[in-house]
């Protein structure tokens, strides 16, 4: 397994399906990742409890990533969003898997389990592990008055 990256996945209910195929990728690719939950089809799970857990634990262990997948990868990036030192993205395709690393420095991706395909998802993960943040100036002092702002909170 990679020890350089740690990777924490999540799902709810409408992307448990996916992220057990993830882990499944996640482990033919050699991927060290970590399931936070659920282990097991729960029909009335709540999306945001399940991308808290990751969002925690990847803002506490710098260097890690977290994917996440609910029906539209919107509501785990909204809750991802809510911990202070994440920058959740919502991928729908390998452009905006690669800009969210390259120019945001994205620390968590979320995907829509209901509207792409499984070769989709493997294709943007793949492309989201590969692509390094840029370190470009203009990157990092956006980067930076996010970080400013969320400790004025």
């Amino acid at each position: 397994m990679k020890e350089e990256l740690k990777i924490y996945i999540a799902s709810d209910h409408a992307g448990f399906e996916v992220k057990e195929k993830l882990k499944i990728y996640f482990n033919k690719k050699k991927l060290n990742y970590i399931d936070v939950g659920p282990f097991a089809y729960k029909e009335n799970d709540d999306y945001p409890d399940y991308a808290f857990k990751v969002a925690r634990v990847v803002a506490k262990n710098h260097g890690s990533k977290g994917v996440l997948v609910c029906g539209t990868g919107a509501g785990m990036a909204i809750a991802a969003n809510k911990v202070k030192g994440i920058r959740a993205a919502e991928a729908y395709d390998e452009y905006s898997a690669r800009m969210s690393r390259k120019d945001n420095d994205s620390n968590i991706v979320t995907f829509a389990a209901r509207d792409l395909s499984f070769d989709k998802i493997k294709k943007m993960i793949n492309v989201w592990i590969n692509t390094p943040f840029s370190k470009e100036e203009r990157h990092n002092r956006r980067i930076r008055k996010i970080l400013h702002f969320e400790n004025q909170r």
